[in-house]
């Protein structure tokens, strides 16, 4: 069985946030649709061991604020790869507050919804919320990024308290190129063909040749932090 196959189904990528009183949190999801109309609701999967479920459980409230393909491995692995129990996932990053008192993330966001949550339901590792639109917008900031875009272009990992996270199986190595070495916080993979343009690595660096204190372009970890991809 190829569970791969599930990453064709189509999703979006987003910020959800919420709050538990003065304290405010929010992590990339990309399991979110609309299940109906009148009136309004929307459905978000969040997993059991995150901060951000635990504040939507506390508060009642969430936003979800759409992403564009214009937004930056950082700023997603800002959110997705860092726990809010250690580290304020909010510093320098734009956001207003909702009517809800929750926080909605306006950088590169396409548009936001906010909801009251109306249903819950326990699927295990995740919480199912239903969320009743208590307001949205248009914000505008470009085309929204799919699930498909963030692996093919942006080649993006999933944690693994992600309701689609698959287990990767080791690669094969290949005679005659450098090795590539993986983030063990993230999953994100350096390819030497491609080094890291934004950091300021030129396609064709060997691992072992990047500067001591470049950091994983996506959550931050040390050069320390990566291993070799096993062949």
């Amino acid at each position: 069985m190829n569970l791969k196959a599930l990453h064709n189904i189509s999703y979006g990528i987003y910020v959800l946030a919420s709050k538990s009183g003065d304290k405010i949190n929010a992590q990339i999801a990309n399991s979110a649709i609309q299940v109906t109309s009148e009136p309004a609701r929307i459905l978000v999967s969040v997993n059991k061991q995150n901060l951000t479920h635990e504040f939507i459980q506390k508060s009642g409230y969430f936003s979800l604020s759409v992403l564009s393909q214009d937004a930056t491995m950082k700023f997603i692995g800002n959110f997705g790869f860092k726990s809010g129990r250690d580290v304020n996932k909010f510093e320098n990053i734009n956001y207003n507050t909702g009517k809800s008192g929750v926080p909605v993330v306006t950088d590169y966001a396409v548009c936001y919804i906010e909801a009251k949550v109306v249903s819950t339901f326990d699927v295990g590792t995740h919480t199912l919320f239903i969320g009743e639109v208590i307001d949205a917008d248009v914000i505008g900031h470009g085309e929204p990024m799919t699930y498909a875009y963030y692996h093919k272009i942006k080649k993006g990992s999933v944690p693994k308290t992600a309701p689609h996270y698959i287990k990767e199986e080791p690669a094969k190595k290949e005679v005659g190129k450098m090795k590539k070495y993986r983030c063990k916080i993230c999953g994100y993979v350096y390819e030497p063909d491609k080094g890291d343009p934004d950091g300021g690595i030129k396609p064709g660096t060997a691992f072992e040749d990047i500067p001591d204190d470049w950091v994983c372009p996506v959550c931050g970890a040390a050069k320390s932090d990566f291993e070799e991809v096993e062949s």
